[in-house]
């Protein structure tokens, strides 16, 4: 059964200069793994075509992370907080966008927000991410 079902679109260009504006801001968004680009099952993921694409990418511990992924990732957080209703007091690293066998992007969610999903009856999360033309988008849905 779906509980809730969140969508969220970044402008890639606004998200970069705002990240180019306030680097701190990438600390308080994302986790060390998503900053890195962990994968579940490797450690570490290979390539990224998206690195040419964009253009921009930020480096982190040695690993340069495409901004238009970590738009991705943000679009996802957002889109997380869509699925459940919104509520007051989330943060945006109690959900977290990890990369998985074969490159599927996985979600993990703690803190307020896994308390008002288990309280939801959410468990299971599936995501989708995408890039493209300027923009990236992330689609969510809280599985019962």
């Amino acid at each position: 059964m779906i509980v809730g079902i969140g969508v969220d679109l970044v402008d890639v260009a606004r998200f970069a200069a705002t990240l180019e504006r306030r680097p701190a801001l990438r600390e308080r968004l994302f986790t060390e793994a998503e900053l890195q680009g962990r994968s579940v099952s490797t450690g570490l993921v290979s390539g990224n075509a998206g690195t040419e694409l964009w253009g921009e990418t930020f480096a982190d511990g040695g690993r340069e992370v495409p901004v238009a992924s970590l738009a991705a990732r943000f679009a996802a957080k957002e889109a997380v907080a869509k699925s459940l209703g919104g509520p007051p007091g989330l943060a945006h690293r109690e959900a977290e966008v990890v990369v998985g066998d074969h490159g599927r992007p996985m979600l993990t969610v703690g803190g307020r927000a896994g308390e008002v999903a288990e309280e939801l009856g959410v468990r299971r999360w599936h995501l989708s991410l995408s890039h493209d033309g300027g923009f990236a988008v992330a689609y969510v849905i809280a599985e019962g």
